[in-house]
């Protein structure tokens, strides 16, 4: 629909958007310039819930594999108990309709847990590893195999593995499994190991000295980079992230500097082109963000500043999707100062060419366990999907397991609150804050009085920057009007605000000290 031209008034009234809204504006219009877009919605779409934590997410042919700490899933919208359906640590749902599968092997004994999916490159095969004693009925050492065909357990690939498993990746020729243990298929083999997907033992060996948490194999350049809590690799110094030859295990390259000593590595991947990497810290001088590193030389290429345990790290068309607590980004382009009242962002996107933080902002709670929100991200059929052990998504109740897709788009900006004064003979001053919207940062707000548009401004915003914007109307002295405003994101618009109603005074309104307006 065509609108009119705005009036003198109008004009006069975008000029006096406050400077903060101005400043804004500017920033996210530069780091547009550059900026890549995100390949999702803010909005989650309608997915089934655990009653526990999901620790690892893998697709495969159309499906998505959850694993963790649960023993049942339920249905959306479901509360806690209602219409449950047994799910051992382990269950698989359609990657485009959220569907539950029938796939449901029960992953038990040892600690009851699985902390790791990965699915062969043709899809064939889904690797598992944790702390279980059975796959189904097939008696396993904390790694196993199904046959994502039929869901059966592939008894070729039976690997016995003295630990938990947390970390897993793989090639067409190796199957490289991380985690707590000092033995697997019954060699010495200190927390990492390799195993050909017949199931048999590699030649590949190297020596860490703590836990490896994150695994991601390079075969183009030869590589797999593994992080963790270590300290030590191959007898050498090697804190928390070390690249290793993917066929001997040497060490190919150590990140001295990278990571100060009391953070750890929590995940790793990579594009083709550089590798990211996600830290968890504790205590003062820790970091908790995200590394890129350029895989042709083993330099970095930025390090954000964020605060906020990271842990996972998934490139996308273009994007750096992470999922974190994050609390303090302020020295991070496009990032967010510490917030009152301890507000923490879960998920994040950022631009992998220069760090900057996207406006994409879907978020989860922190949850129960230990209170770290998102576990795990992966994009299958052009649909993200997220688990962790969180209990809220975008404030309203989803245990476990959320997704987002590409659209629609179906979350509406608020109405802000109008906030009208009469200034003197003819005029009407109007004020409000600016709203935010989780995956737009450029709003409209339409202005009406009696029902007729007078005013139109487009300004950015953030959670945590929502600038005073204003309007002044000229209308006839001694006449009352009725003000509404509503904002849109372009796709969607809000309800109209809660009218108000301004008696323009018929004569100059006498101020203290004795001046007439």
């Amino acid at each position: 629909m065509r609108l009119r031209t705005p009036t003198k008034a109008a004009a006069t009234a975008v000029a006096a958007v406050l400077s903060s809204a101005a400043l804004l504006n500017a920033s996210l219009a530069t780091a547009a310039g550059t900026a890549p877009g995100t390949s999702f919605t803010a909005d989650p779409r309608a997915t089934w819930q655990t009653d526990g934590i999901v620790w690892a997410l893998a697709p495969a042919n159309g499906v998505v594999y959850v694993a963790g700490t649960f023993g049942s899933v339920r249905p959306p919208g479901a509360a806690p108990g209602e219409r449950s359906v047994p799910r051992r640590n382990f269950a698989a749902f359609d990657a485009v309709t959220g569907a539950l599968l029938p796939c449901a092997p029960s992953f038990t004994g040892g600690a009851g847990t699985v902390r790791a999916l990965h699915a062969s490159r043709d899809g064939k095969i889904l690797y598992v590893g944790g702390s279980f004693s059975r796959a189904g009925a097939v008696r396993v050492a904390n790694a196993a195999a199904l046959n994502t065909a039929d869901c059966t357990v592939r008894k070729a690939f039976r690997p016995s593995v003295t630990a938990t498993v947390r970390a897993i990746d793989a090639t067409d020729r190796a199957v490289y499994l991380g985690g707590d243990f000092t033995r697997a298929g019954g060699r010495a083999r200190k927390r990492i190991a390799a195993f050909a997907p017949d199931g048999s033992l590699l030649p590949f060996r190297a020596d860490l000295d703590a836990p490896v948490r994150a695994l991601s194999a390079v075969p183009s350049r030869a590589k797999v980079y593994a992080g963790g809590d270590f300290e030590s690799v191959n007898g050498h110094r090697a804190h928390a992230l070390v690249a290793l030859s993917s066929t001997t295990g040497a060490t190919a390259h150590s990140y001295p500097g990278w990571l100060p000593p009391r953070s750890v590595v929590k995940s790793i991947a990579h594009d083709g082109t550089r590798f990211y990497v996600g830290a968890e810290g504790h205590g003062r001088g820790v970091f908790d963000g995200r590394v890129a590193g350029r895989l042709e030389d083993d330099t970095m290429a930025w390090k954000d500043t964020c605060l906020g345990a990271t842990q996972a790290v998934l490139p996308y068309e273009g994007v750096l999707y992470s999922a974190s607590h994050a609390h303090d980004c302020g020295r991070t382009p496009g990032g967010f100062p510490e917030q009152r009242g301890g507000d923490r962002q879960h998920l994040l996107a950022q631009s992998p060419g220069n760090r900057t933080i996207l406006h994409w902002f879907p978020d989860t709670d922190e949850g129960a366990g230990e209170q770290i929100g998102p576990r795990a991200l992966t994009v299958a059929r052009g649909v993200l999907w997220v688990g962790g052990e969180f209990t809220k998504v975008n404030g309203k109740p989803q245990q476990g397991l959320t997704r987002f897709a590409g659209g629609p788009d179906t979350g509406a900006p608020k109405a802000p609150a109008l906030l009208p004064s009469a200034a003197g003979r003819g005029k009407v001053v109007l004020r409000w804050r600016a709203a935010w919207d989780r995956d737009d940062a450029s709003l409209t707000y339409r202005l009406y009085r009696d029902g007729r548009l007078v005013s139109r401004q487009k300004a950015a915003s953030t959670p945590w920057n929502r600038p005073r914007m204003s309007y002044t109307d000229v209308v006839r002295a001694g006449t009352r009007h009725v003000y509404t405003i509503e904002v849109t994101d372009g796709t969607n618009t809000s309800p109209r605000s809660a009218p108000v109603t301004v008696a323009v005074p018929a004569k100059a309104v006498r101020q203290k000290g004795g001046a007439r307006t």
